[in-house]
């Protein structure tokens, strides 16, 4: 018996393989297929199962290719509607994997389809819990996603996640692992661990959620600290639930390489967007101009999704030399299938051409404390400003800016900075290419503020959600 978790940390999502007697399953498997089927080839199995524990909202899928390129069937929980051929299982249906078999757990509640695979040894006995977004390590999933397709309020969505978790999963063993989809860093829950896999049995023990309480309070428990969700989520869900684009095709489109005069051009007639994936300290020393800046190095995925209104937006790419693969596979994870090209030679190619270039200025944190009633702009969550910020200091959360950018003031000059830079320069970029010009960047973000001991700060208050 093998069983391989495979954890993409920008997603902060956990696919896994599970291969017994010549026979292998994959629950919950990424855009790119090619490696779930060269892990089978290595040990000369046969993927007869894709196991899909809901139509997920913060990725792609890999579920439709992974099934056409091998034959293996697609299987969801009972009142799963996909849009392409897959087994609609019945609650407790059991598959037969080599010596092992996979049973259906029905468990609603973060979505209506969404169920757990019960993994069982040759004995018939529990082993593995693969609980796809209803428990997390530390937390379960948030019951507001899905409340338009069910029909049903976030707290009627909660009390049925209770029923899931009371009646389908508290009662197996302690010694059951738990194989959650997600671990810390998601926005399909609020406050998960950075642990990615647990025995049941100390999840009843520390996890808030598993504690004794009635179903009431578990749904006051479970609805505090939301946020409104990343607004890709939804057309993440039909991409998954209807199907799309092959991801070979994808990558063929997005890497067609572009000279620097092509590329202008391209930008020029198309209205494509301009996304500089380099690291932001980079960045901000030159870029094309109205080009906006999300490192491929951070949470790439998420937040191009999170700030990118348009799923179908044309994109075209600017990346280190070598990285315009792993771009283009990054934005198809989120459903951002229209890349049409890269910068050949990257951007000194196109410093080199004598094309016109732009910069964001920064300060560091002495010269920063050194200006008198300066506007601070801290572009951090709100979970995070509510716990801790420079006295005075504005909030305006990167999450949301293409919603509140109204209420920055065009004739104020604003000092801004996240966590460590990588937000704030994000955030600048956005502005800048909008023509907010008056915005710098404060290196080392509000990590080097506070390890200064130059700024008054507000008593600092543990976070109840990570959202």
């Amino acid at each position: 018996m093998i069983i391989e978790q495979i954890y993409t940390g920008c997603l902060a999502q956990g696919a896994y393989y599970i291969e017994s007697n010549g026979v292998a399953a994959v629950i919950d498997p990424l855009r790119e297929v090619q490696p779930y089927i060269d892990r089978a080839a290595k040990s000369g199995a046969k993927i007869k199962y894709v196991f899909e524990t809901h139509f997920h909202a913060d990725f792609v899928s890999g579920h439709i290719d992974l099934a056409k390129k091998t034959g293996a069937e697609i299987v969801y929980g009972p009142t799963a509607q996909p849009g392409f051929d897959a087994v609609v299982a019945e609650d407790e249906q059991v598959f037969e994997l080599g010596d092992l078999m996979v049973q259906v757990l029905h468990t609603p509640g973060h979505t209506m389809e969404s169920s757990c695979f019960l993994l069982k040894d040759e004995n018939g006995k529990d082993i593995g819990l693969f609980s796809g977004d209803t428990l997390f390590i530390g937390d379960v999933g948030r019951p507001d996603l899905a409340q338009k397709a069910a029909h049903m309020t976030q707290e009627q969505l909660a009390e049925t996640l209770y029923d899931s978790l009371h009646n389908k999963i508290m009662p197996l063993a302690d010694d059951v692992i738990v194989y959650p989809a997600h671990g810390a860093g998601s926005a399909c829950g609020k406050n998960m661990s950075s642990e990615t896999t647990d025995t049941l049995g100390n999840q009843k023990k520390t996890n808030y959620a598993l504690q004794d309480m009635t179903k009431e309070e578990f749904v006051k428990q479970v609805v505090t600290g939301l946020m409104p969700p990343p607004k890709y989520f939804p057309m993440n869900v039909m991409m998954n639930k209807q199907g799309y684009d092959s991801i070979d095709t994808v990558l063929e489109r997005g890497q067609h390489k572009l000279s620097p005069e092509a590329f202008e051009a391209a930008a020029n007639e198309t209205g494509a967007l301009v996304l500089d994936t380099r690291d932001p300290n980079v960045f901000t020393e030159g870029f094309i101009p109205n080009s906006i800046n999300i490192g491929i190095d951070g949470n790439f995925a998420p937040w191009v999704g999170a700030l990118i209104p348009d799923i179908k937006q044309e994109i075209l790419i600017v990346a280190e030399p070598g990285k315009e693969e792993e771009v283009v596979t990054r934005l198809a994870r989120v459903g951002y299938d229209n890349a049409i090209g890269y910068l050949d030679g990257g951007f000194k190619a196109w410093k080199d051409a004598g094309k016109e270039v732009d910069s964001i200025q920064s300060v560091t944190v002495d010269e920063l404390a050194a200006i008198n009633d300066a506007n601070i702009m801290d572009v951090r969550k709100k979970s995070e400003y509510d716990s801790e910020h420079v006295v005075d200091a504005e909030n305006m959360p990167l999450d949301y800016i293409n919603d509140n950018m109204a209420e920055v003031d065009k004739n104020k000059t604003y000092y801004v900075h996240c966590k460590s830079g990588y937000r704030s320069v994000i955030f600048s970029s956005i502005l800048k290419a909008r023509g907010f010009d008056n915005l710098i960047n404060v290196k080392g973000g509000f990590d080097a503020i506070k390890g200064s001991e130059q700024f008054d700060l507000t008593e600092y208050v543990c976070p109840t959600t990570m959202l």
